[in-house]
């Protein structure tokens, strides 16, 4: 039984649209994940107040510094 054949032109034609398919995929998919990491990248550089932080005491029997 003959394989069939496609001409080279049809092949290649076929190849370049499936690489611009795969490209596509992969770029949407690229920006997506980087739009989440600049979120968490933007969450997380925000400073919290200072007033929030807990104070901190010294143990005497420790001497380790323990929230107030």
């Amino acid at each position: 039984m003959p394989l069939p054949v496609i001409p080279p032109l049809i092949a290649w034609a076929l190849g370049a649209l499936g690489a611009a398919a795969v490209a596509k995929v992969v770029v949407k998919e690229w920006r997506r994940v980087n739009a989440e990491l600049d979120e968490v990248k933007d969450a997380s550089t925000a400073e919290p107040a200072i007033e929030a932080l807990p104070k901190l005491k010294r143990d005497p029997d420790t001497g380790v510094y323990r929230p107030n």
